[in-house]
């Protein structure tokens, strides 16, 4: 199936998106095109852990997870903030459809690190079966980054690798991440495009750091595969417009770019 558009939506944007957002991402649809949405909720979730006096850390931009945190994390994702989604979407006049990760072995996964992460989940494969026929019913998926491992346990995935792994195993066209930035930023500007190479240059620089890094290695990840390129734009002025008119920062191959030179 072409036309596969894979759109992260990240937590901390979730409330910044408009309803233009939501229809634009209708009109992908009405187009011939197949857009998938995979969420996150970080804010949403600090919010709760925060009531529920349940201590939290990150390490490497990534959440670790205990059962305490892992409870809370897949109540606030699986539910308010996923159908939170599903419910714009269906105001804009689309049809969509929840599930999380762990539902009919979407995303299964293994443990990125369990002493210093805990559950937090790498997905190792992806149910496309199950995609394609929810994309074939004309229904837009929406994914909440909840996994679990081939023992039934579930973890935590991070809403960026999730994503990636959902584009990649689709072979979509298209990967664009929501966030509340302009994009990659250098001296406080987005910049327009930049090459995976010099995506690891930035990393290594302290250009590129905090919860960028997930973002920004998913990238990485999917350029190895068919993928030429990936966006990363801001959530309050994200419109589609059949794969144009989006602003951010666009990550290519290095043979690509240097091709077009």
């Amino acid at each position: 199936m072409s036309g596969i558009v894979v759109i992260k939506c990240g937590g901390s944007t979730l409330n910044d998106l408009s309803d233009e957002f939501f229809q634009s991402v209708v009109q992908l649809k009405r187009q011939g095109k197949h857009p998938v949405i995979v969420h996150g909720g970080g804010p949403d979730i600090n919010r709760m852990l925060e009531q529920l006096e349940i201590k939290s850390e990150f390490v490497d931009g990534l959440r670790k997870t205990t059962t305490e945190v892992l409870d809370t994390v897949e109540m606030v994702l699986c539910g308010r903030v996923n159908k939170q989604i599903v419910k714009r979407t269906h105001d804009n006049e689309g049809l969509a459809v929840g599930l999380a990760g762990c539902d009919a072995n979407l995303l299964v996964v293994k443990p990125v690190n369990i002493e210093k992460l805990g559950f937090v989940g790498q997905p190792v494969s992806v149910n496309t079966d199950l995609i394609h026929a929810l994309l074939g019913q004309d229904l837009i998926p929406v994914i909440a980054p909840i996994g679990v491992d081939e023992f039934g346990t579930h973890f935590n995935i991070n809403a960026d690798t999730a994503a990636a792994a959902v584009a990649e195993a689709m072979v979509a066209d298209e990967l664009v991440f929501v966030t509340d930035v302009d994009g990659i930023l250098k001296d406080g500007l987005a910049l327009e495009s930049v090459t995976d190479k010099d995506v690891y240059q930035y990393i290594e620089d302290g250009v590129i750091y905090g919860g960028m890094i997930p973002k920004v290695r998913a990238a990485l990840q999917c350029l190895k595969g068919p993928l030429s390129f990936v966006r990363i734009v801001n959530g309050k002025h994200a419109v589609f417009s059949a794969g144009e008119g989006l602003k951010g920062t666009k990550i290519t191959k290095q043979k690509a770019a240097e091709s077009v030179s």
